[in-house]
This record gives structure tokens, sequence and C-alpha cells, in this order.
């Protein structure tokens, strides 16, 4: 019988291992490890699987360093500076590490090693970003959510939801990462995450729960703005609707199973008592849209409260993992329909879940 194991980030002190069964199905937690205050964020090595890093979201922010055997049960063995505040988002490239500092909106690479201690801590370079919008208590500066690369070109993507801008990073000579250009919102929309697919780039605007979406060509040209959608079809009215935080968008590749792409979209704080929305619509050019507008497909209620991540996995990623940061702990979902519907197919309670990968 097949397991899948996957590792959960928190905002408690703990990473913690899940098995999945596929064909029972079930879904059970198999081991924790304690790592620090809000190991919010996880990503593995790129040339050791058994080695992953997880930013510690604290003042003095860290990059743990863990060590996983084959059972997932991992052990802590090493941790270094961020260089900021709060790492929310790390992204291990061949020969080094990325992170994004939300709170004080600095960009920290590290260069990795395939031996112990991994992380080369005396040669970490730090870049600090700087910027403002509308929104006084989220905007009153750079905020650094996510650092992502282009799948095909040598280009480096940080949305600033501070600064209303996603920043366009590309490689010096000599190595380091610079800001080539931006990718520019409407003011108070505040970027959170970003997606490919073909040459548009999706943006999930947390501040104002919509996704926008711009033909995206290769530096210096650019970015041309082509739709912008709610997250949510009927959003609940005023007071509630202020507080609705979409946070997360995957666009899985398409494959033989699922031929047809669709993009999915979490949605935060949802008054409904059948819990928060994952959105699933289908991208630009695509069937159900247009050349210029991104299409609504379908709505699935997801039963978790305060749904931050979600990461796709198993054969042709059959699979999604979400999570509950405030209620509901952790569920896999089945696609259906051919990625346009999501069914559950298993669910175990942990607290407060905030992201996933995939062993």
């Amino acid at each position: 019988m097949a397991v899948h194991r996957i590792l959960v980030a928190s905002y408690t002190n703990e990473i913690y291992t899940l098995a999945f069964e596929p064909d029972a199905p079930s879904l059970k937690l198999v081991s924790t490890v304690t790592v620090g205050h809000h190991p919010s964020w996880i990503t593995p090595h790129p040339k050791d699987k058994n080695v992953v890093f997880a930013g510690v979201e604290q003042t003095e922010g860290k990059i743990a360093v863990l060590k996983y055997d084959q059972e997932g049960r991992g052990t802590v063995i090493g941790e270094i500076p961020s260089a900021g505040a709060d790492p929310c988002s790390l992204l291990a490239l061949s020969d080094e590490l990325l992170v994004g500092n939300y709170s004080s909106g600095t960009f920290t690479t590290v260069p990795l090693s395939v031996e112990p201690p991994h992380l080369l801590a005396d040669k970490t370079t730090v870049v600090q970003f700087s910027g403002t919008g509308p929104n006084k208590e989220r905007q009153e500066a750079s905020h650094l959510h996510q650092v992502i690369k282009h799948p095909q070109r040598d280009e480096v993507l940080i949305p600033d939801l501070g600064a209303d801008k996603t920043r366009r990073l590309a490689r010096e000579p000599d190595g380091k990462w610079e800001e080539k250009g931006v990718v520019s919102y409407k003011a108070g929309s505040g970027p959170r995450h970003v997606a490919f697919f073909e040459d548009v780039l999706y943006t999930l605007l947390e501040l104002t729960s919509e996704v926008s979406a711009h033909r995206f060509p290769a530096l210096p040209s650019e970015p041309e703005l082509l739709d912008t959608v709610s997250t949510m079809a009927h959003p609940p009215p005023p007071p509630d609707s202020a507080y609705m935080l979409a946070s997360e968008i995957l666009i899985p590749t398409p494959n033989a199973s699922y031929p047809s792409p669709y993009i999915y979209v979490s949605n935060r704080n949802d008054p409904s008592s059948q819990g928060d929305i994952i959105a699933i619509f289908t991208p630009v050019g695509s069937a159900g849209a247009t050349d210029t507008k991104i299409g609504r497909a379908a709505e699935v209620r997801s039963g978790l409260k305060h749904l931050r991540g979600m990461e796709f996995g198993g054969p042709d990623g059959r699979w999604l993992v979400a999570g509950g940061a405030q209620g509901g702990g952790v569920k896999i979902f089945e696609r259906v329909d051919g990625g346009k519907g999501l069914k559950e197919v298993a669910q175990v309670d942990i607290e407060a879940p905030t992201g996933f990968l995939w062993l």
C-alpha cells in the first residue's frame, strides 16, 4: 500500500509529519519535531531531499536545518540567522537559499552546500527593500511575502505586500541578485503570492481578495495587465468582507490525468459555518476563459478556518493538502471532474497548520 509522507509547517513550535494512505484513505500524524517559534514555511534542499529548511518567524528571524529519515522523522541539525524579521518564504536553488523576511522587508541569500552545515552563513548577503501603500495597518513598510523563480528564465520574483508591487530580480555577473523591474498593482491591493502559466503571471492580491493576470515578457519589457477578478463569486457583505484575506495560488502543470489547466486559490476568514472557499479558475486563453480574461470554474467549501496554505502532491498532482490555521486541521482533497472539482477524502486534527511539503 502506497504511503505519502507530508511535512506540515505551523504557527506552533512544531513541524509535523503526516502519513497519507490513499487506498484506505486515511491521514495520520506520525511524528513531530520542535523547531522554534512559528516554523511557517518549509522547502527541501535541491540536492538532498532528506534535508529541509524552515523559516522561523520571529523578530530575530532564523533558518532551521532539519534532517529526515525514510519514515519522515526529523531532527534539527543546525540554524542560522535569516538576517531579518519573520522569514515567511524560502526558495532553495541549486547553489543558494533565498529568503524573504516579511516584517523587515529584507531579501537574504545564503550559499548552499551538500555537506553539513548546508548553509554557509558567513557568506550571507542582504538587500533592504522599502515601500509603502495606503493601508496604514498593513502597508507601512515593505513586506516580502514570497520568493519564487520564473520556471524558464533566470529571474526571481518577490511579491511585496507593503509596496503594492512584485519585484523582478535578475542575477548580475558577480552572482548577486538585483532588482531590474517591477509588476505594479492598484493601490492597497497587497500582492501576496504569484504563479505562472505559459506567458502569463497570476498574482494573488491579499488585501482586496483578487487575482490579477499580467502578460509577462522577459526583462526589460514591461508586464501588461489583462484582467483582475475577485477570489469569490459572492463575497460576504461588509463588515465581514473587510477581513477576507486571500492566501495561496497554485497552478499545477497539466498532464495526462489532468490535461486542462486550472488555477486554485485559497481564501481565509469566511464567516460561513462551511468554512473557507477554495476557488477554481481557468487561465487566460483556456477553456472557459478568453484571451484576456480569467474564467471562473467552481468554488469548493473546505470546512477549514483561516485556510492559509495548500499544496498538490501524489501521482500527476492528484491530491491537494490544505490546512486551517484556526480550525479544521489538515485535509486531503482529490481532484475530480478533470481538476474542475475537489472531493475531501481524509482529515486529521493538528494545530495551526500553515504550509506543506510532500516528501
